[in-house]
């Protein structure tokens, strides 16, 4: 099995807090329209494909990027490419992130027939004040909007994104964006805590004590909230980060904490097939320009060693409700969390170390003892 994760480096605007290899059409020329900057773009990701393995597809994750602002059938070829080439499951899962002021009626129903089946919007918040700061373009009210349309159109899966700890969040804010993403039409909450990249705006704003980043007990709190209102609201926990209806959780990032063989396709994207990791170069540019000149666009790769792979199956293993098989781990890894049992960090389920809310807040502490 195959999976394949499909970046789109584009988006209209920059977030503040954002450094991912995203471009808004102007930094990538002067004055240009995204048609012009994106028209062949597809024309590259369709080359790239024929370096892949053939191995059936359970998967496909068009992340961004914003994948939302290209047309159906645009992203369509590549779907229809991958299915001719490779061959999907009867059950593949096709996900598209979108932006909630992205879509229309028309253009959701246009996703339903390119094949895409699963979508999330990024929410990120509900109020207002929290989108300023993190720069976030929408309008809180078109995500209800742009929710309703997608399940009138025919999603079956529907998932929203949501970020907690920005400056000048409160616990009261938080609860509000949870109780407004629970009460929307959803399967599936990803909840993640803000980090402040170097080089952003945010963490600009920050270094010159414009804004303030909350203090670690109150974002603790903030993960014990959503955990336990999704919890409440029979969505379940199955990674640190993300909860689900049943049957509803995103098998394409499961295919990553397990370790499985995904390709990334496009600038900066990562793959790993077997024991090879390697990723693109990051620039939309210097990318089209290797692959209409036959070449490859992988700028570097490794071998990974039997210990690594080890290490990284712990690491991902525990972040997991399935939990850490007790026989992956040496006496001294089994020892150390041993003693996590008793302060209610983690429990022992089949011979399965999970861990409890409390747990996963030292989620990298655990993978350090674990590691022994």
């Amino acid at each position: 099995m195959l999976s394949f994760y499909v970046h789109i480096p584009y988006c209209i605007k920059r977030c503040g807090y954002c450094d991912f290899n995203t471009y808004t059409p102007n930094e990538l020329q002067d004055g240009a329209s995204l048609e012009i900057v994106s028209n062949d773009y597809i024309d590259a990701v369709l080359l790239e494909l024929d370096a892949a393995p053939l191995d059936e597809v359970p998967t496909i994750f068009f992340g961004g990027g914003t994948p939302s602002l290209l047309p159906a059938k645009d992203l369509g070829r590549v779907i229809a490419a991958i299915k001719a080439r490779n061959g999907l499951t009867s059950d593949c899962e096709i996900t598209l992130e979108a932006n909630p002021d992205s879509v229309t009626e028309e253009k959701l129903r246009g996703y339903l027939a390119a094949g895409f089946n699963r979508i999330s919007f990024g929410m990120q918040s509900a109020q207002t004040h929290v989108l300023a700061v993190l720069d976030r373009t929408h309008n809180p009210a078109n995500v209800k909007r742009a929710v309703d349309m997608a399940r009138a159109a025919g999603f079956k899966s529907i998932s929203v994104d949501l970020i907690y700890g920005t400056p000048g969040e409160s616990l009261d804010d938080w609860r509000a964006t949870v109780t407004e993403a629970l009460s929307l039409d959803i399967d599936h909450i990803s909840a993640y805590a803000l980090i402040v990249e170097t080089g952003t705006k945010l963490a600009a704003q920050i270094k010159r004590g414009d804004l303030t980043m909350p203090i670690d007990d109150l974002m603790a709190d903030m993960y014990l909230l959503v955990d336990q209102m999704c919890n409440d609201a029979g969505f379940a926990w199955y990674e640190l980060s993300n909860w689900s209806k049943p049957g509803h959780e995103c098998r394409h990032n499961i295919a990553y904490w397990k370790s499985a063989n995904w390709w990334g396709l496009g600038p900066g994207a990562h793959s790993h097939v077997d024991k090879k990791r390697f990723w693109n170069v990051k620039h939309p540019t210097a990318y089209k320009h290797k692959l209409f000149a036959k070449e490859s666009p992988v700028a570097e790769s490794e071998q990974l060693t039997d210990e690594q792979l080890h290490d990284e199956s712990i690491m991902l293993a525990i972040r997991m409700r399935t939990g850490l098989a007790l026989t992956s781990l040496n006496k001294q890894g089994q020892d150390n969390l041993q003693a996590y049992v008793s302060t209610g960090h983690i429990v022992i389920l089949d011979e399965h170390i999970q861990l409890t809310a409390q747990g996963r807040l030292i989620a990298d502490r655990l993978v350090r003892e674990a590691l022994g």
